[in-house]
């Protein structure tokens, strides 16, 4: 084996070899020294033929690791027979390099986050937030987050002092949502995700409201989860069920039809995972989006392995999220994240 760990790259010709003889997916993953198959998609080499591509195509849906290839030019070939599979492609060795640093950071989380993004596609919204949980769930348990818990200790929960941490107001048949935490940058706590459940479930459960508008108060419009609270509660699986009882995402996902956000500032973890399942989303030219929650162990967990892939699709969304990269507002344009950019 030429590759071990995280060097590489191999060619695409290479690849299917390896991909494509029996056991091959025990050669990969956290448990060998192949965390990772980076490839590169330029490289030239004899065609492998049509079964071993078959084969190949076969084992990088089910890999126990990320795969990365770098495309510098127009597919062709064998490249364009096998692109579509792998997890994340880039146009260049640097857009590539934030990818691989942040898989070796996070072997594990990384590769849940690929299996969990390949399986979303298979699934409905509502499934996907439940496979969603589960996974997140899973890494709150894991060795990845329990460092990054070690090195900044859980603090007592929160509370909202004075104004509420969402704000609702009706108007005729409009509902305007204000998510209202200024002073934290509308970080999202298990308040914030209360009292943004509880007004969303207002437009759920009556049809006469034609429109929700959602909007964040201050300088951001959300700066993701709540630090301070990660990891205060008792266990992971209770987690999970809490997510799945009280869900922002699948109220939204309820009425999305019927709803616009409107984002401006930091849209960070659940600022982008949230409004990316409204109809349509404004961002002001502040706006920049992050995923960064691979550097503690986790995959996103605010809905955002469902909404954004079926907006920007799977490869993009694995780059945002192995790579916890910012894109400003013209590049979240241009992929189809946010429907236009006002002044």
């Amino acid at each position: 084996m030429r590759e071990g760990g995280l060097t590489g790259p191999l060619s695409l010709a290479e690849a299917v070899r390896d991909l494509a003889c029996p056991g091959a997916l025990e050669t990969y993953g956290v448990l060998t020294d192949r965390s990772l198959l980076h490839v590169d998609a330029d490289a030239g080499g004899k065609h492998p033929g049509s079964a071993a591509i078959a084969a190949a195509r076969e084992s990088l849906a089910r890999l126990p690791c990320p795969s990365v290839a770098v495309r510098r030019q127009p597919p062709a070939g064998l490249a364009s027979e096998l692109l579509d599979r792998f997890d994340v492609v880039t146009e260049s060795d640097a857009k590539a390099e934030p990818v691989l640093a942040g898989i070796a950071r996070s072997p594990i989380a990384a590769t849940v986050l690929a299996q969990l993004l390949r399986v979303g596609e298979g699934l409905s919204r509502a499934d996907g937030l439940v496979a969603e949980s589960l996974a997140y769930a899973a890494l709150q348990a894991g060795p990845e987050f329990a460092a990054w818990r070690s090195a900044r200790p859980p603090r007592r929960r929160a509370t909202d002092r004075g104004a509420p941490p969402v704000l609702a107001e009706r108007t005729g048949g409009r509902l305007s949502i204000t998510l209202h935490r200024p002073e934290k940058h509308n970080a999202f706590s298990a308040g914030m995700r209360d009292a943004l459940a509880e007004a969303l479930l207002v437009a759920v459960a009556d049809p006469s409201i034609i429109e929700v508008v959602l909007t964040g108060a201050g300088p951001s419009f959300c700066s993701g989860g709540d630090l301070e609270e990660f990891g205060t509660l008792p266990d992971a699986a209770t987690a999970h069920i809490v997510r799945s009882t009280r869900s922002a995402a699948a109220l939204l996902v309820a009425c999305a039809d019927r709803t616009r956000a409107v984002v401006h500032g930091a849209c960070i973890g659940a600022g982008v995972e949230l409004p990316a399942f409204a109809r349509r989303v404004t961002a002001r030219r502040d706006a920049f989006f992050q995923l960064p929650e691979l550097s503690l162990g986790l995959v996103p967990g605010a809905g955002g392995t469902v909404s954004l892939p079926r907006r920007i699709g799977r490869q993009r969304t694995a780059w945002l999220a192995l790579s916890g990269e910012r894109i400003d507002a013209e590049t979240a344009l241009a992929w189809g994240l946010v429907d236009e950019i006002a002044p």
